[in-house]
């Protein structure tokens, strides 16, 4: 049932002149909007047919007050009615005739004509008392009065039941006839009284044919029924006990009425009362834990659990061990390089199996890891809320968990981890490794061919020191030292390229888990946020 557009122009309406109630049903309106698809359709329609009737009743005249006199076959209803209208408008007993409209008197004609149309009244089956030259009841205490009599509520043709259920919903005072031998009826306190407990303050109870009762037994059947009311939830219900035949306690139900009807209460009292009661509703059908969402410590405890079961960290550390490994061959003595070679194709077999877009052998461990943690995540936020919007969080936080994993499994395949790429000054000290280290070379060969000549005296001296020894130590010394120099900067290249490695990975991670799971699952929490506030706003 989707609300016109009409109607959420009155409410806004309402609500811009600074009306409570508009500002109420506003509230309610956002609620239903908020649980649409969450909660149970048949609830939310239900509220939104409260929010249509309580704005169309507010737009109508706010001079008339709508009393609905109702009661069971033979409770004197209509005998009331006729007593409070002073007419015999509706017939009794045998005599009333079997039909599902009810019958309006009407004090006060102008603005009437929109409420009878809205109450749905045939003109055959209204009067207007101003237009009776023979009255017999002071009409000025009654004016604004628009007061009907119902078909019996517990009458054997649908079409009434229908009927009474339909205009109980609109009246603004409703005034229930009990008879004395059937005021205790199941069927009255199940189906009308006891639903309505929200609704005290736009309620009376008249309990009829009180003169069939023994004066001293009287106030005791009174005070029963007040019993029974207490268990509906009405204890403030005001009863007056009457006989309509015989006129006892006419005149303090009709003064009630009009004291009702003199301080205009009852029109926004009832509907305060149908918002309150369909605020509640909805109140105890969706939970009161407070709004929420994916707090910011949530997200990062299932990023970490994640990167965890993807391996996160054993790739950095494979990252960082493999450039450790790498730039130390590279500025290492070249010598030492032969002794690293074997270092380097293990990690090299370590890292082949993920640049190639494989997975290790406990893919299924590691994807059950995944799934339980965002479980886990979904369980957690949605502690405390109602069930349904409890179920919508799981659902909306695992329902893409394959696509999840997927997803995971090629963004992680895709990070560039750096670990084919070498700093500058790298490559430069290589160079300049293996240049000393040639120059070494160079200058023991030319010291040993020397040698083998017999010719070392002819040797080249620098500073009295011959020229090819000095060029083999100096080789062999500036190498050394230069590789001591530079091996502090190894190893924090390394850390800085694991680092890079891992934040890459981590940020695919949060990436990943962010679209697949935490703005789903938000969304929702923030349909939750916008269902409490509105709630909030309707009881307020």
């Amino acid at each position: 049932m989707t609300q016109p557009d009409g109607e959420t122009r009155a409410l806004r309406e309402l609500a811009t002149r600074g009306t409570t109630i508009g500002a109420r049903l506003q509230g309610l309106e956002q609620a239903v909007s908020a649980a649409r698809g969450r909660l149970d359709d048949a609830l939310l329609d239900e509220t939104e047919a409260t929010v249509e009737r309580a704005a169309g009743r507010l737009r109508l005249s706010a001079h008339h007050t709508v009393v609905a006199i109702a009661g069971a076959t033979g409770s004197g209803k209509s005998s009331t009615f006729n007593a409070l209208t002073g007419l015999e408008l509706s017939s009794t007993g045998v005599r009333r005739p079997t039909t599902s409209w009810a019958t309006a008197c009407v004090w006060g004609n102008e603005g009437a004509a929109e409420v009878l149309e809205w109450l749905g009244i045939p003109p055959r089956h209204q009067t207007m008392r101003d237009s009776m030259l023979d009255t017999k009841v002071d009409d000025k205490a009654l004016e604004g009065v628009v007061l009907m009599d119902l078909p019996d509520h517990d009458s054997t043709e649908v079409s009434h039941h229908l009927e009474v259920d339909r205009l109980v919903e609109l009246a603004d005072l409703l005034v229930w006839v009990l008879d004395p031998q059937k005021y205790a009826d199941a069927a009255l306190h199940d189906r009308y009284l006891a639903p309505y407990a929200t609704h005290a303050d736009v309620m009376l109870i008249v309990l009829n044919h009180i003169d069939t009762i023994a004066p001293e037994k009287r106030q005791g059947m009174v005070d029963d029924v007040k019993r029974l009311l207490a268990l509906d939830g009405l204890a403030s219900v005001k009863v007056i006990p009457v006989s309509a035949r015989e006129g006892i306690g006419v005149e303090e139900l009709r003064q009630e009425i009009a004291s009702r009807v003199e301080h205009k209460r009852s029109t926004t009292a009832r509907v305060e009362a149908d918002v309150a009661a369909a605020a509640g509703r909805l109140d105890r059908a969706g939970g009161d834990a407070p709004p929420r969402d994916v707090s910011a410590q949530q997200a990062r405890a299932l990023e970490e659990r994640v990167a965890e079961a993807a391996g996160v960290p054993t790739i950095a550390g494979a990252v960082e061990r493999t450039i450790r490994s790498r730039a130390a061959r590279a500025v290492a003595w070249p010598p030492a390089v032969l002794v690293a070679g074997l270092r380097r194709r293990r990690e090299d077999e370590l890292l082949a199996g993920y640049r190639a877009g494989s997975q290790p052998q406990a893919v299924a461990v590691q994807r059950a890891s995944v799934d339980n943690a965002v479980r886990e995540l979904a369980d957690e936020t949605a502690q405390g809320l109602g069930t349904p919007w409890a179920d919508a969080v799981r659902q909306a936080a695992t329902a893409r968990l394959e696509e999840t994993d997927d997803a995971l499994d090629r963004g992680l395949s895709s990070v560039d981890l750096g670990v084919g790429r070498l700093p500058g000054w790298v490559g430069l000290v290589r160079v300049l490794q293996w240049l000393l280290f040639l120059g070494a070379v160079g200058g023991g060969l030319w010291w040993a061919w020397l040698a083998s000549q017999g010719t070392l005296e002819d040797a080249p001296e620098v500073a009295g020191f011959v020229l090819p020894p000095v060029v083999l130590v100096g080789g062999l010394v500036l190498g050394l030292l230069l590789w001591l120099c530079v091996r502090p900067l190894v190893g924090g290249t390394a850390r800085s390229r694991r680092e890079a490695a891992d934040q890459g990975l981590r940020d695919v991670v949060a990436d990943v888990l962010a679209d697949q799971v935490v703005a789903p699952t938000n969304e929702v929490l923030a349909s939750y946020s916008a269902f409490r506030s509105g709630i909030q706003h309707a009881q307020q």
